[in-house]
């Protein structure tokens, strides 16, 4: 009886051992799909399917003005504004119509360590419920992961940086400024004013969006601006439906998205400044 105790225990491992390396390899999977998608590389199916890897042709690279994002949310108590920010934001950089974006890629807040401090500033979370890193995340996964395929983006620091080198390449503020037109809540500005202004910079294909306040004022929130792969303006995304720029909009839960519209050609709208204290009423 001794030795069949024995038997069994020694057994018994060993049984363990052989289970264990009859599992599929999940990670080997993971990590196999994330290489393919680096490198472009297709299987049979994909290939019949004719949708390959970056199938997207156009990007909109998107910033939003702080003094009225908050007009664009369904609910006054989700907006804040830190203390810190003073100019145009970072809403995203979107691949328009993009096909077959790997799934598979995690972003860990390690990946972007070293570019925090640049993101808190010029990519902060507007929103009272969502940390800045989970913004990001947020960012990456649904869109960051869609441009990878381009071998600049093809991680998170890269897409991330740049994203940052994209911001400072456009910066609405200064353009604006140089010309005079600076955020008040004394007088509206002419949508071609300011078009004529940013065309020269932002190609004549950008994208300038309102919301309507509760005065029934056309208010200045986000402006976007198509990119071709190699990050030059002028891309034409106009040819896409209205369900493909949804999808590449970035719209997410708690946003009214009905009010967002672009601002009136021929008509005017507000650059109002940004409040922190007061984030929904700028204006009083």
């Amino acid at each position: 009886m001794v030795e069949r105790a024995e038997t069994r225990s020694s057994v018994l491992p060993l049984l363990v051992t052989l289970s264990l390396l009859q599992l599929p390899d999940y990670t080997a999977a993971a990590t196999q799909d994330w290489q393919d998608y680096k490198h472009g590389h297709q299987d049979a199916a994909e290939l019949h399917d004719k949708k390959p890897f970056c199938s997207w042709k156009c990007l909109l690279f998107t910033l939003q003005w702080p003094g009225a994002f908050c007009q664009s949310l369904d609910e006054e108590t989700l907006c804040r504004i830190p203390p810190s920010i003073n100019s145009w934001t970072i809403h995203g950089l979107w691949p328009v119509r993009a096909f077959r974006c790997c799934k598979c890629w995690p972003m860990f807040q390690s990946d972007v360590q070293e570019l925090e401090a640049e993101l808190t500033e010029h990519w902060p979370s507007l929103l009272q419920t969502q940390p800045s890193f989970h913004f990001w995340r947020e960012e990456w996964e649904k869109h960051g992961v869609c441009a990878a395929c381009v071998e600049g983006m093809n991680s998170p620091l890269r897409y991330f940086q740049i994203c940052l080198k994209l911001r400072g390449h456009f910066d609405i503020y200064k353009l604006l400024e140089g010309a005079g037109i600076t955020p008040t809540c004394d007088h509206p500005y002419k949508v071609a004013e300011v078009r004529q202004v940013l065309a020269p910079h932002l190609g004549d294909k950008h994208e300038i969006q309102c919301v309507t306040d509760d005065k029934d004022r056309e208010l200045w929130f986000q402006v976007k601006i198509p990119l071709s792969h190699n990050l030059t303006v002028g891309c034409d995304h106009h040819g896409h439906g209205h369900a493909d720029w949804d999808v590449a909009s970035g719209r997410g839960a708690g946003r009214n998205v009905s009010d967002r519209h672009p601002c009136p050609p021929q008509g005017s709208f507000y650059y109002v400044p940004i409040d922190p204290q007061r984030p929904r009423q700028p204006c009083g």
